[in-house]
């Protein structure tokens, strides 16, 4: 060992950890959230920019979300699932996630039915919208509010 070597003490390990948190929290950027205009973009970009009408999707999200980090969602969307009218894709997009594009499921008429359920995260409280993207062209799109108290993207201000 050298001249100038000496054994950590306690107190030594917590300022160096304190430092390197510092140091992490200082060059780390903020936790930007997605804009309505941003979740637009990434509408436009998995539609094709076509336009979009409401009916044909049911999706069940709570009302409130008491954590935003585990919310239960179930999208289905009214289809005889037959070569002739099926949906080939259903879209989850957030409005003010830090990334708009929650999810992505794609279909055949052979998948028999068009219900995707799943649990997403979600920084706060906002809009999210389903998308159903059908073999003929034709977009359908649900928008549902939801409250969330204590956001699950790293934001605690729901």
């Amino acid at each position: 060992m050298g001249e100038h070597w000496k054994p950590w003490t306690r107190r030594d390990a917590l300022k160096a950890a304190g430092a390197v948190t510092l140091a992490g929290w200082a060059l780390s950027p903020a936790a930007a959230l997605a804009t309505p205009d941003e979740a637009k973009a990434v509408l436009d970009r998995l539609t094709g920019g076509a336009s979009m009408k409401e009916g044909r999707i049911t999706v069940k999200l709570p009302a409130i979300a008491e954590d935003g980090s585990s919310v239960p969602i179930t999208v289905t969307v009214a289809s005889p699932m037959s070569e002739a009218d099926h949906v080939k894709a259903i879209h989850i997009v957030s409005e003010e996630n830090p990334n708009a594009e929650v999810a992505s499921f794609h279909f055949s008429p052979r998948s028999g039915k068009a219900e995707v359920a799943t649990r997403i995260r979600l920084a706060k409280t906002q809009t999210v919208l389903a998308v159903a993207v059908m073999n003929d062209g034709s977009i359908y799109i649900a928008r549902t509010p939801v409250t969330v108290t204590v956001g699950g993207c790293g934001n605690q201000d729901g």
